[in-house]
């Protein structure tokens, strides 16, 4: 009889193991080869220098912008990559999109998809296949000189893509750097130059008189 119930206890704990770890596998995938639900997302931002090749204007992209690259102007506009991959072994589901814009840059096109509110783009990707790839591009513009910071001749931002379903999760960021022209330091005003002609001026009077003088005393001298 004990026995018997023995069996039975070991019998419900193998099952019942196999159901955790069932679970475990279909919430949260599983490593060395078992159940994966891995996605990855790539950001880039568009070389603003464009080549052509073959009569066509192709666009190089690079994954951030030190202080000492490239820097961006007011008013100019930026276009970033979105690179998404189903990097697991499952077919992913109603997989979303996010980007989080940072401040001094708005939207020019997925107007339809943006919320202001939370200075965002969002948008359905869809599902993805094993090892399927999709690619989007999003456009935005910078702002104008009187809406950047008075004090920072360079500001450098980040901008920050995610997506993500119920199972799966990434995100990534590309930081670009804005040059402005910070007033007072850049510009040198006309009426200091001026002054500088006059005292340049001034300065060869002075060394034309001196020198009269002086000629003038050595002949009185020698009379």
């Amino acid at each position: 009889m004990l026995r018997g119930r023995r069996v039975v206890i070991l019998f419900v704990a193998f099952f019942l193991s196999l159901f955790i770890t069932s679970y475990t596998f279909a919430q949260y995938g599983a490593y060395e080869g078992g159940y994966s639900t891995t996605v990855m997302i790539d950001k880039a931002i568009g070389i603003p220098e464009n080549t052509t090749k073959g009569g066509v204007k192709e666009t190089s992209y690079v994954d951030n912008y030190s202080s000492s690259d490239y820097r961006f102007q007011p008013d100019q506009y930026i276009s970033f990559r979105l690179k998404i991959k189903n990097t697991s072994n499952e077919m992913l589901y109603s997989l979303k999109v996010k980007d989080i814009l940072p401040f001094y840059i708005e939207p020019v096109d997925n107007l339809n998809n943006y919320n202001s509110s939370e200075k965002a783009i969002s948008f359905d990707a869809g599902d993805f296949a094993v090892n399927e790839e999709k690619v989007y591009y999003l456009k935005f513009k910078i702002a104008s000189q009187d809406k950047l910071p008075s004090d920072k001749g360079i500001i450098c931002l980040v901008n920050k893509a995610e997506v993500s379903n119920s199972v799966s999760y990434d995100e990534d960021s590309a930081q670009f750097c804005i040059e402005k022209e910070v007033k007072g330091v850049k510009e040198v005003p006309a009426a200091g130059q001026e002054m500088g002609l006059v005292w340049l001026a001034l300065n060869g009077l002075g060394i034309g008189t001196g020198l009269w003088l002086k000629n003038k005393s050595f002949i009185n001298k020698n009379k």
